[in-house]
């Protein structure tokens, strides 16, 4: 059961219809090639002209265009982080190979026609060649040998069933939904935009995207109307069962709307997996927390810590001995930080509510935090609107149109920023300068790394510039909270130098008293030299000769598949007066 490569070296077709006749007709042979063309996975990701521009001048053009191309797939591996205070590598990989194998995955996987075997050689350099025994493999990477990979494959073809005068039954899914299914997760309702008429419980349907198209008054909005029709060519995800009727997709606010049964990607899911064992993560802000090299007893921060990935990997890596200070700005966020830390069985990591810009604190005090009565979302208030609202529903009351459409809302996009899930959090007034020993700030970005992604066109350059001197802001808050001698470690999920080497360069250049370290594990690729000048007069700094080799650049049409992703290290020497 565990031979997956010589599994997905074979063929398979996906098709439930009589094969076509030995001579078939020029119509019918029209028909199948317009079948292919439209329902396949072939998407073209859009970008903002000046922003597509600006990207070919610093990568190139061709290879812009590999960038674009990787990041609308994703990865064909899932990178799994082993919680190796609880359990072992060694008896999570077994579990896993149950599981699999209780679920039949295997033999799901034979026969298919994929060229997985080319994501497993060029992995191979991070994977090691066990890749080629079994499906569920330990990173070889020196140092890593906690991180488990699960082998995926993909692209596959799929035949939707496609007849002349009667096109499959058809689910349209929102772009976040897709980009969810893609990398393993099913239909939800709260992802479906439209539905073919008559589609009934227990209905084969195909899954397609609405993705942004642009608008009449020049913004973005989704085509998911007849005019728009053409705008799904090549962008159909896999075929799936309808666990509602049409009716009930629309009636429902949640639960499963379409289980996937063939996927163009297959990749498994770890929702409910084995948890507090593990936790699935990308290479890249794995290799983040090894690079910051946290040691036992040291006073560490993570500026901007939410979900609490890197912050927990930090807390492991000290053994969970030691101060895992994380902070967020977003109530909720936060709430996730505490609850991952508990899952896992972490008590080193204390979470507080602080807006990154505003971590150093104004009166220079002891770093004392306070908790905060207000942030106590778990309130007498939402239980006392509780029984209200139950008491209400007695009485049959009425409720809007309107306040209808509200619930909706929250139900596909969840709690606004000002709306608490509930919950207590500790609200932080800030931090004395020099009080850490070790900062990580994974800043906020852009995200352009992020795959699979289906809509770029969103970012603008002046957009890209604006999270550039964001970034600026933040690094200078990490500086000061920093010890001599300490450590600075900056990384960021997106492709754009402007929030890369271009913030390595304001670094160097702003505080003489900083240099850049060597990494270890090293697995990117070199940074980006030289500058950037606009037709405007903007120009960005980038790095010297010498400091390319410093920092790591994930390149996601690399050989390791990964996100696109940035790592930056620099040493703290002594602090000018």
């Amino acid at each position: 059961g565990r031979v997956l490569v010589k599994a997905i070296n074979k063929k398979r077709t996906f098709s439930s219809r009589p094969s076509p006749s030995p001579s078939p007709s020029p119509s019918h042979t029209l028909l199948m090639d317009q079948s292919k063309e439209r329902y396949c996975y072939n998407p073209s990701l859009h970008w903002n002209p000046q922003v597509e521009e600006y990207f070919s001048k610093a990568y190139g053009a061709e290879a812009f265009s590999r960038i674009s191309k990787a990041l609308t797939r994703p990865s064909c591996y899932s990178c799994i982080r082993v919680n190796t205070l609880k359990v072992t590598t060694e008896s999570v990989i077994e579990k896993i190979l149950e599981i699999q194998h209780e679920k039949k995955l295997q033999d799901a996987l034979k026969n298919l026609h994929t060229d997985a075997d080319k994501s497993v050689k060029v992995s191979e350099r991070v994977i090691g060649s066990t890749a080629e025994t079994s499906p569920v493999f330990k990173c070889q990477i020196p140092g890593l040998d906690y991180v488990v990979f699960v082998k995926g494959s993909g692209p596959h073809d799929i035949q939707y069933d496609y007849q002349q005068d009667r096109p499959p039954k058809e689910v349209i899914v929102s772009r976040k939904c897709a980009e969810a299914v893609l990398r393993g997760a099913q239909v939800y309702v709260p992802g479906i935009l439209a539905c073919s008429a008559h589609v009934e419980k227990g209905d084969k349907v195909a899954v397609s995207v609405g993705v942004e198209q642009p608008g009449r008054n020049g913004d973005w909005a989704t085509g998911i109307t007849h005019p728009q029709y053409i705008e799904r060519d090549g962008l159909y995800i896999g075929q799936g069962i309808t666990t509602l009727s049409r009716a009930g997709i629309f009636r429902d606010l949640s639960g499963l709307g379409v289980d996937m049964t063939d996927r163009v990607f297959r990749l498994a899911s770890f929702n409910d997996v084995l948890k507090g064992d593990i936790f699935l993560q990308n290479l890249p802000s794995i290799i983040t927390a090894h690079v910051l090299d946290p040691q036992q007893g040291e006073r560490i921060l993570d500026m901007c810590a939410a979900p609490g990935g890197k912050t927990t990997a930090i807390a492991s890596l000290m053994k969970d001995k030691g101060e895992v200070i994380a902070v967020d700005r977003s109530h909720n966020k936060v709430l996730e930080i505490h609850n991952l830390a508990a899952e896992l069985g972490l008590n080193s990591i204390t979470a507080y509510k602080l807006d990154a810009l505003k971590a150093v604190h104004k009166d220079k005090l002891n770093g004392t935090v306070t908790q905060c009565s207000s942030e106590d979302k778990v309130s007498q208030t939402s239980q006392q609107a509780e029984s209200a609202s139950d008491e209400e529903t007695k009485k049959g009351p009425y409720t809007s149109k309107a306040e209808l459409r509200k619930q909706i809302r929250r139900m596909k996009n969840g709690p606004g920023k000002n709306q608490s899930t509930g919950g207590r959090v500790n609200k932080c007034e800030g931090f004395s300068p020099n009080s850490f020993d070790r900062v990580l700030l994974d800043a906020p970005c852009s995200a352009l790394g992020l795959r699979p992604r289906l809509f770029a066109a969103e970012e603008t350059t002046e957009s890209l510039r604006r999270h550039g001197k964001y970034q600026q802001r933040m690094f200078d808050q990490a500086v000061q909270l920093v010890r001599p001698g300490g450590v600075i470690v900056y990384s960021t999920c997106t492709i754009n130098p402007g929030e890369n080497e271009a913030l390595v360069r304001y670094a160097l250049d702003t505080y003489k008293f900083l240099s850049l370290a060597p990494q270890h594990p090293k697995v990117g690729g070199p940074g980006l030299l030289g500058r950037y000048e606009s037709s405007d007069g903007y120009f960005e700094e980038w790095l010297k000769p010498g400091e390319e080799d410093l920092v790591q650049r994930f390149d996601p049409s690399g050989p390791h598949d990964t996100i696109g992703f940035f790592i930056a290290k620099f040493n703290v020497g002594p602090k000018e007066a």
